[in-house]
């Protein structure tokens, strides 16, 4: 694993701060931080921490305070305040968290928690001091919202595994991950390297604010809403329990890859993975979680009949012709392919598009191509790019026709190949590549 390395949005002396604390906590298993709290609301780490705020935007909380409104209100000034109500832990409350829902992409609205302004900046701040210390506890197994790991490196190990010969695959899906975290647990395993009363009690508010418009509840004791800073982490911590007992138990071997709460393992045979999923199953109980029975399942890829899906990606062994062996593919899910499909339709369905001219109906609509195919172009994936360059071509094409009060797609005669391609629109085709951590 590579050496840990702080957020360059930091400064100069917070980077130091927390490579200190990294190497720190790497050297010692069982040393205990006991002052953290001053550092947070420290000036250069709140400025620090509302310059991220700022790049990552995000709506306004349940206080209606924008990112623009705090430009405008005086982002100094914003900042002091928040340093003067921070130096007294008495005097510093988080806001409830402001519902809100987002579309899954095979179907259904995952609720996120976004709290407000303020308790994002100071949320930054706490996980900008805990990250390192935690980071140098953290597996190998272990990929999401970690510095200097992705997505792609944890489909990688999933490649290379089920190549070696783990084609029976735990395909693993934990019921309410996020609202099931217990409270005290989660404290307790915080505790194991943050001794600093302050910053418990910080993590408390945090898990104990509850949520705006929703009936109160006497003694919150479970749950850390999806959308806040700090709640990746808070994750993370609480599955790397898991992530202990996985690799440290001798009774079978398999090969964990966890994204946050979603996992996978890989077995070399049926019998390993069922009495795997036994032993998951009993972990689970012990952390108060609970697998989906009806989304787990062991998944036997050997002749290339069955496959699951992981990170947007659909993993299947294909054969091939040319070594006479069965190799692991990955391609763009149904789900995902789908979902990209409906966003260019809505994108190009509207009739306020109609007045745009090809120029600006092609900026307003690369932004989105091409964040999916930077995505998926780690894979397999040249087939499903063919058949999304198709799908825009037709969209275009229906959309010119409409723009021209003419009916049909008309692709040959007013809207062909050449003039997709050349009107500015991104091509997918020919742009997968290779993944590589060099």
């Amino acid at each position: 694993m590579n050496a840990y390395m702080a957020d360059d949005r930091l400064n100069e002396r917070a980077q130091q701060l927390c490579e200190k604390l990294y190497f720190a906590a790497k050297r010692s298993k069982t040393r205990r931080f006991h002052q953290l709290y001053d550092k947070v609301y420290r000036m250069d780490i709140l400025s620090d921490s509302w310059g991220i705020v700022k790049q990552n935007r995000g709506c306004a909380g349940v206080d209606g305070m924008s990112i623009v409104d705090v430009i405008t209100y005086g982002q100094d000034k914003y900042l002091q305040e928040l340093h003067d109500l921070l130096l007294d832990t008495h005097t510093y409350h988080p806001r409830k968290i402001k519902r809100v829902y987002i579309p899954k992409v095979n179907g259904g609205e995952r609720p996120l928690g976004i709290p407000v302004v303020r308790d994002r900046i100071v949320q930054t701040a706490t996980k900008t001091l805990l990250e390192p210390i935690f980071e140098a506890d953290f597996l190998e197994c272990s990929y999401g919202f970690r510095p200097n790991r992705s997505a792609h490196d944890a489909l990688e190990v999933i490649r290379v595994s089920t190549n070696m010969g783990y084609t029976f695959v735990l395909d693993a899906d934990i019921r309410g991950y996020f609202d099931s975290i217990n409270h005290a647990k989660l404290l307790e395993f915080v505790h194991m390297r943050i001794s600093d009363k302050k910053i418990l009690k910080l993590i408390r508010k945090w898990l104990k604010c509850g949520i705006a418009g929703e009936e109160e509840i006497k003694e919150n004791y479970l749950g850390t809403p999806q959308g806040g800073v700090i709640s990746p982490l808070l994750a993370n911590i609480y599955l790397h329990e898991f992530d202990k007992f996985w690799t440290q138990q001798t009774q079978v071997k398999g090969t964990l890859v966890r994204y946050c709460d979603d996992f996978v393992i890989m077995f070399a045979s049926r019998e390993d993975a069922e009495y795997g999923l036994e032993l998951v199953k009993t972990k689970m109980a012990e952390l108060h979680l609970e697998l989906n029975t009806e989304k787990t399942k062991i998944v036997d890829m050997r002749c290339g009949n069955d496959g699951f899906d992981f990170l947007g990606f659909h993993h299947r062994q294909v054969m091939s012709h040319r070594y006479k062996r069965r190799y692991t593919l990955k391609w763009p899910k149904k789900a995902a392919v789908n979902k990209i499909k409906r966003e260019i339709r809505e994108k190009l369905g509207t009739r306020s598009i109609l007045k745009l001219s090809l120029e600006e109906v092609v900026i307003l609509l690369n932004p989105t191509l091409r964040g999916w195919m930077n995505y998926f172009k780690y894979g397999n994936s040249s087939k499903v790019f063919n058949q999304i360059d198709s799908y825009v071509h037709e969209r275009l094409a229906i959309w010119w026709g409409k723009k021209h009060q003419r009916s049909g797609r008309r692709w040959k005669a007013d809207f062909p190949w050449k003039k997709h391609r050349d009107s500015g629109v991104l091509v997918m085709n020919g742009n997968v590549q290779y993944w590589s951590t060099l």
